[in-house]
């Protein structure tokens, strides 16, 4: 684990450096022992406003150019993002969605009302076969989520049928009529989705034995074996995680576990681009509060799971700021800013070290709602633009199957403001920083520097390795409440960083203040 030095006395709610000391980081090269799971660099694709209709999906015969209906530009960028596994079709709308009214042809399809985002009218022309289709075609795995909420047993088992089964079986006979000869490959399965709320609002106990019925009737077909997940907990219930693991345990092979960076639930979450510096520093305490509701989940895991055989799969997280003006109500459209790239740069990182336990992230959401890679108009002229957490991800790809690294770090820290999970404020590095060893052997290094006004040097010693050579990009801005827009789409976007060097095998590295900066060493 990664040793922090508290160099910084804090006397106020929020203390800042003020000069900064260079840190001092050995990189242990040769004590890697975890991979860092490509499925942690997941995406999120539910039926919510703009998500799935006029992100992802623009139909055959739309003007905006599309390949099958896909957008083009949209269906570009997520391929060169290498995104490893998608999720759909919720969210809490996979508790209301009965997958038979999303297949056959398009013009029969029953339409129905999404009443759990904006009351918008769902007419069910992106299915099973759409979303399937451009799991193969993006070469991600899927990830579906099951109806536990308001379906059947039979309605769970004939969808895995339908998707999975290449026999002489009803539902794939229905699959064949409808298009698809050869079965998909389907390997993660989510039985139900936030089942203590909008997908059943149940007691544990009674959602464990539910899991334990449905699970039972999720077959595995033709050499398809499913990975199945349990409807997990929200953050900080942890007796949810704990009576998952008394009456299900190795009936699952993950239980999910959804952590937002938000201010609160109820009135105003704060705009996403217009905050204090004050607001900027609590963010990035609450996301790497995140940390600490990880270990806790591991340790009641662990009890009944010594092995680690149970995966943690983190498939909801992200901002949550208030919906943009003029937006319609209930679509979650958010802008994205740099504060949201320094939270999907710290939580991947707290990812990796407990890739251990973590088998799998799903940032919320991949197109239009919340924390999204893409953002494309609400008007229908075409316009894309990628956002800084989109850069951060295309940024963070070597770590994709690479082996973690641990690390001893001695730096400053700031303290922030605290919540009502941490009533004393929390202590936070300035620098806050990831290591691994890529699949050809060289090092990648993520360094994100919070400081707004402080470049903070950094020294990186390697046991184990020999530093010849180093090259990176850096991810910055004059404010960290820029954002890309259609009229400025590249106002915040990844340049090549120049402030390393290498002497006798150490890297010496300078950090501009508000800065994520990712480093390869050779």
């Amino acid at each position: 684990m990664t040793k922090q030095i508290l160099s910084v006395l804090c006397l106020s709610v929020v203390t800042t450096v003020g000069t900064a000391k260079e840190a001092k980081v050995t990189v242990n090269v040769d004590q890697g022992k975890y991979s860092i799971h490509k499925e942690i660099y997941g995406q999120f694709a539910e039926h919510l406003g703009s998500c799935i209709y006029g992100g992802l999906w623009v139909g055959e015969n739309s003007p905006i150019p599309n390949i099958n209906g896909y957008r083009k530009d949209v269906f570009e960028a997520l391929k060169a993002l290498q995104i490893p596994v998608l999720r759909w079709p919720g969210g809490c709308f996979a508790d209301e969605y009965h997958w038979m009214d999303g297949i056959g042809p398009k013009a029969s399809r029953p339409k129905m009302q999404n009443n759990n985002w904006g009351g918008t009218i769902e007419d069910n022309s992106f299915g099973t076969h759409e979303f399937l289709n451009l799991c193969e075609m993006l070469g991600c795995e899927p990830y579906i989520s099951g109806n536990v909420g308001s379906g059947s047993v039979e309605e769970m088992a004939k969808w895995v049928e339908y998707m999975t089964s290449d026999g002489d079986t009803p539902m794939a006979k229905l699959r064949r009529k409808n298009g698809r000869d050869k079965a998909w490959k389907v390997k993660f399965f989510g039985v139900g989705n936030e089942s203590w709320g909008c997908g059943g609002n149940m007691r544990p106990e009674y959602y464990a034995d539910l899991y334990r019925r449905y699970s039972t009737y999720c077959r595995n077909y033709d050499g398809n074996h499913l990975y199945k997940i349990a409807s997990g907990a929200s953050d900080y219930d942890y007796n949810w995680t704990s009576v998952l693991m008394n009456n299900v345990g190795h009936r699952m092979n993950g239980v999910s576990l959804h952590y937002y960076t938000v201010t609160g639930w109820t009135g105003s979450k704060g705009s996403a681009t217009k905050f204090t510096d004050d607001d900027f520093l609590w963010t990035m305490g609450k996301c790497l509060g995140i940390e600490d509701v990880i270990k806790r989940h591991a340790a009641i895991m662990d009890k009944k799971d010594p092995k680690k055989e149970i995966g943690l799969m983190v498939d909801e997280w992200g901002t949550w700021w208030d919906e943009e003006p003029g937006t319609v109500r209930g679509h979650l459209y958010q802008q994205n800013s740099m504060r949201d790239a320094f939270v999907a740069a710290l939580s991947l990182n707290v990812f990796h070290r407990h890739t251990d336990r973590v088998r799998m992230a799903n940032i919320a959401q991949v197109v239009n709602v919340l924390q999204s890679m893409i953002l494309t108009d609400q008007v229908g002229t075409g316009h894309m633009v990628l956002t800084p957490t989109y850069h951060v991800f295309e940024m963070y790809k070597p770590f994709q199957g690479a082996t973690y690294l641990p690390m001893e770090i001695s730096q400053d820290s700031i303290t922030v403001r605290g919540d009502n999970h941490a009533k004393e404020g929390r202590r936070i590095p300035v620098v806050n920083t990831s290591a691994a060893k890529a699949k050809d052997g060289s090092i990648v290094m993520s360094l994100a520097n919070i400081s707004l006004d402080q470049e903070q040097e950094m020294t990186i010693s390697l046991n184990g390795f020999n530093a010849k050579t180093v090259s990176g990009r850096i991810l910055t801005c004059k404010s960290v409440a820029d954002y890309n827009d259609f009229q400025n789409p590249n106002r915040v976007s990844p340049i090549e960083f120049k402030g390393t060097k290498v002497k006798k095998g150490v890297v010496s590295v300078k950090i501009p203040a508000k800065s994520i900066v990712v480093i390869n060493i050779r």
